[in-house]
């Protein structure tokens, strides 16, 4: 016997790395030092000119969305995905990304699959000015069905000591703005897939009155990066604390950044919830408060900031053609969130 033999094989993984080195290489810039299929991705920090520099690491996963992205053929969101919630999950702490590892897991190998996967991630990364220096690639018969595979994604940022955001200038008074989601962005898959594919009866193909593309298309889309958009007042050090809206959505995520003594109220009125959501709410007859514990419900990250800064954040922000909401405030209390219809 041999490798083959058992289901892996070294040359099709071989003619996979053909198009993804040069998905990889598009990345790199001048922090890089070495090249593809080192052992360990070499990066320097000389050229940012940092003065107290600290790193800040995160990893995650895509969860169930890619039985959607497998489905519709997706890859390349698939990449970006992972991609763009580690930078965001990195960005509410004041730190911009430096760079971004890999890892992709399947029964068998496909080289189209790969190039899609890289392909996404790489684009993902040139959007946020991160490198994707290396990762792993597991061929893995008997252990994943055919067709499926599983992602996870490492990345590493720096900050300023002096920048970090860790919501201790929260206080009463603090106003809350609310920046729109793309989707369900990579959250909530396993009850949106239940509730519209098993009990709601809909397909990936169909089509909804009120929305402009297929169940799976709006399932599909991409996690949305807001590293562009907020970076330059992360820097300015404006904000008092970011909130990105991910698994336990808002109530379990917004307690993450509240100091001792304080609440939040979120107007549950100030934006108008994407269909998509609408749609699962309805076929899997979800209760309001689970939806929002749940999913991201149409807005994707939380921007607390000092009321006489929200003519300087506002136009910041129109400027970036980002749209934004006032979706709540803070009070006096203890680390809670309430709702307010």
């Amino acid at each position: 016997m041999n490798y083959a033999d058992a289901g892996v094989s070294l040359a099709r993984a071989d003619e996979a790395m053909i198009g993804v080195k040069k998905s990889v290489r598009s990345t790199f810039n001048e922090g890089v030092l070495g090249d593809v299929g080192n052992f360990g991705g070499l990066f320097t920090l000389n050229h940012l000119n940092l003065k107290d520099p600290v790193l800040v690491s995160s990893v995650d996963g895509v969860g169930t969305k890619l039985k959607v992205h497998i489905e519709m053929s997706s890859h390349a969101n698939a990449g970006q995905d992972i991609v763009n919630h580690c930078c965001d999950d990195i960005l509410v702490q004041g730190a911009r990304p430096l760079f971004f590892l890999d890892y992709v897991a399947t029964g068998r190998l496909e080289p189209g699959v790969m190039d899609s996967l890289v392909g996404g991630m790489s684009q993902a990364c040139r959007e946020n000015d991160c490198v994707l220096i290396g990762g792993e690639t597991a061929e893995m018969p008997g252990f994943y069905g055919p067709g499926d595979y599983d992602i996870s994604g490492t990345i590493v940022g720096v900050v300023e000591r002096e920048n970090i955001i860790d919501g201790s200038g929260i206080k009463p008074g603090s106003i809350i703005l609310g920046l729109p989601s793309s989707g369900l962005h990579t959250n909530g898959y396993s009850l949106a897939r239940k509730a519209l594919f098993d009990v709601g009866g809909y397909k990936v193909d169909t089509r909804v009155e009120g929305m402009n593309n297929t169940v799976g298309e709006a399932l599909a889309v991409p996690h949305r990066s807001y590293y562009k958009s907020l970076i330059e007042l992360v820097n300015k050090r404006i904000f008092q604390g970011l909130v990105h809206i991910t698994g336990s959505g808002f109530q379990g995520n917004i307690p993450r950044v509240l100091p001792d003594g304080v609440d939040v109220i979120v107007d549950r009125t100030a934006w108008e919830v994407p269909m998509i959501f609408k749609l699962i709410q309805e076929a899997g007859t979800v209760e309001k408060d689970e939806m929002y514990s749940t999913f991201n419900m149409g807005i994707g990250m939380l921007l607390f900031i000092d009321p006489a800064d929200r003519s300087l954040v506002e136009t910041h922000l129109k400027e970036k053609g980002e749209a934004f909401y006032h979706v709540g405030e803070v009070v006096a209390g203890s680390k809670q969130v309430h709702f307010k219809d």
